[in-house]
């Protein structure tokens, strides 16, 4: 029995089950996604195994690339935030408008020059790869770990580029194949209505969103992913049919409008936001690169390498260097930016667009343009997405490996753990908005920031980016919780503790792991008890060594939580706070909190299990000054 392949909706089966799978070799392999998603796609088209037939699909890849996108730049919309915008807008508004015409004047010098093609065509070259791609650059910036301001003129520039990209290029068009000098000025006219009419439109749709799901009761809980998504893709349509070809526009301000409006859910949305994007993004490279047809490519030989030859080294150098003329950056930043600019899933989708256009108008070149637009993603995204890392770091521009870290609360208890770190030379920070606390912290010799910890602003001035670990010790779970939840979803990176309160049922420890956020302890902990103690100047550190003779059984099984905090693992040089899933080996250390009353119980269990004291009890600092 054989399979029948002529059926547009295996297709796209196919190619979401390759789009994933590529996702994770990529993910396996340490590349970019779209590198491996090209070549998939290539690979599985008609030009080769000829599993996957885009043009199946018909008139319907225009439908899904209309929603993808939709989705694509709500989600990089929701990810921008307003005081880290404003903090780079000089660079950003001028790689958007400056930068915009600069690459498509020279881009459309050096293809007529060197393709001979005729200005119209090269003209609509030059406005299709006036882009960047988010979907490429936003990933790229987030596994390079570069330097907060490089990192956010990257993804922003890539995000409204896009907008502003994809809009011109579509009046080019139109002027392109306008009947009429008199329509051809209209359509040039129209750019700015298309950009006003987006934005309000977005502005509505985002505000009308966030209303919604501000309002107590009025989402049912587990309904918000799919009000959104409802919300992005009919707006991006609603503002098309309004105006033609202003969606782009207006899903990127809607996005915006909902990601800089708190609100409780939030994160709940833009998580499942970034997932489904991820989806969508996969299918999409897929579907693209297999509807190119690789003779198309190479008929245009050398002269189609010189032309992406020109984008790189000549054009995008030119872009950047004129738009950051008199900003704070260095020139190894400008170098830098000038470096990386890879096109994606915009320039892919509005290309196959033109392609059609021109065909049904009867003007020729469309299948060249859409060839070159394909060679100049393929080389962007392969050259720069594998050497981006590399030129970073000889430049100087990644963050340092992380280390230590970052403490949400600076009460009593958490200055006890911070101690126990400081003592065993780790680098920590604590948060905190009591300024009496802050100051017994200062006191202790411990480094503090005082200020909102739920703010991105406050997190990254206290190190978050650069940490190991962020941690949540406050006496209130809930705040310890959306602590490392808003740390996963602005910054990312640290790996994620917090303390829960076992009289409080609100968060639990299978909340918390299933969303990747260890349990501190090993166990919720009566933390009132425990910060009182301290408070009072009960609690001592004990050191235990775990012994050759003891049993296998060394986990936190059983731990006599009441009786004795585990604080700390330390092996050699390194030490690591104490969760459910902490490895113990024979020889590791053991940083133990315990009071004279509870004492007794904890080392009769701890010696029942191999434990032996390794040095004499510390004072526990943290204790009221």
């Amino acid at each position: 029995m054989t399979i029948e392949l002529d059926h547009p909706a295996l297709t796209l089966a196919l190619a979401m089950v390759a789009g994933v799978l590529a996702q994770v070799a990529a993910r396996h392999l340490r590349l970019p996604g779209i590198v491996v998603l090209l070549g998939l796609g290539v690979a599985l088209g008609p030009d080769a195994a000829d599993v996957i037939r885009p043009h199946l699909l018909g008139e319907g890849l225009s439908v899904l690339v209309g929603f993808a996108i939709a989705i694509i730049l709500f989600e990089g919309g929701l990810n921008l935030r307003v005081p880290v915008l404003r903090a780079q807008a000089l660079p950003i508004r001028r790689l958007v408008t400056v930068g915009a015409l600069v690459t498509a004047v020279l881009a459309a010098v050096a293809t007529r020059v060197v393709m001979g093609w005729d200005w119209r065509l090269s003209i609509l070259f030059a406005t299709l790869v006036i882009v960047t791609g988010p979907t490429v650059v936003t990933p790229l910036v987030r596994r390079l770990r570069l330097m907060p301001h490089l990192a956010a003129i990257l993804v922003a520039e890539g995000i409204f580029i896009d907008a502003v990209g994809a809009t011109i290029a579509v009046v080019a068009l139109e002027v392109a194949v306008a009947p009429s000098r008199s329509d051809a000025a209209l359509g040039g006219l129209s750019i700015f209505l298309r950009f006003g009419g987006g934005a309000l439109v977005g502005l509505a749709g985002g505000a009308l969103l966030v209303l919604a799901l501000r309002v107590r009761h009025l989402v049912p809980h587990g309904l918000e992913n799919i009000l959104a998504l409802a919300v992005a893709v009919t707006t991006f349509h609603v503002s098309n049919a309004l105006i033609e070809e202003s969606g782009i526009t207006a899903a990127i301000v809607a996005g915006l409008v909902v990601g800089n409006v708190g609100f409780k859910r939030l994160s709940t949305v833009a998580e499942f936001k970034e997932q489904l994007t991820d989806l969508l993004v996969a299918t999409l490279f897929v579907l693209l690169a297999a509807d190119v047809r690789l003779a198309d490519v190479r008929a245009l030989g050398a002269h189609g390498l010189a032309v992406v030859a020109l984008l790189i080294f000549v054009v995008r150098p030119a872009c950047v260097f004129a738009s950051t003329y008199r900003t704070d950056l260095t020139v190894r930043e400008k170098v830098y930016l000038s470096w990386v600019a890879p096109r994606g899933i915009v320039a892919a989708a509005v290309a196959s667009l033109f392609a059609g256009e021109l065909a049904h108008a009867h003007l020729a070149g469309g299948t060249a343009m859409r060839a070159l637009v394909f060679l100049v993603i393929a080389t962007t995204v392969t050259l720069q997405g594998l050497t981006a890392g590399l030129v970073a770091e000889r430049l100087g521009l990644r963050l340092p490996p992380r280390n230590g870290f970052v403490i949400l609360g600076a009460n009593p208890l958490a200055r006890l753990v911070a101690g126990v770190l400081v003592r065993a030379g780790a680098r920590v920070t604590l948060i905190d908005a009591n300024s009496d606390s802050c100051a017994a912290a200062r006191d202790q010799g411990i480094d503090v920031v005082q200020g909102d910890a739920l703010a991105t602003a406050t997190q990254i001035a206290a190190g978050v980016e650069s940490a190991s670990y962020a941690v949540g010790l406050t006496s209130n779970e809930h705040i310890n919780y959306l602590f490392g939840r808003r740390i996963d979803r602005e910054l990312r990176g640290p790996e994620l503790l917090i303390a829960l309160e076992r009289h409080d049922r609100g968060i639990t420890m299978a909340v918390a792991e299933h969303d990747d956020i260890d349990v501190l302890f090993g166990a919720e902990a009566d933390l009132l008890i425990w910060l009182d103690r301290v408070r009072r100047g009960e609690v001592v550190v004990n050191r235990l060594a775990l012994s050759a003779v003891g049993p296998a059984d060394a986990s936190l099984a059983g731990w006599p939580i009441d009786a004795a905090l585990p604080i700390a693992r330390v092996r050699g040089a390194e030490i690591v706070l104490m969760t459910r899933r902490t490895d113990l080996r024979v020889g590791d250390h053991l940083m133990v909190a315990a009071t004279t009353a509870t004492a007794p119980a904890a080392t009769a269990w701890l010696d029942s299990r191999g434990w032996r004291a390794a040095a004499a009890p510390t004072p526990a600092t943290g204790a009221a000054t």
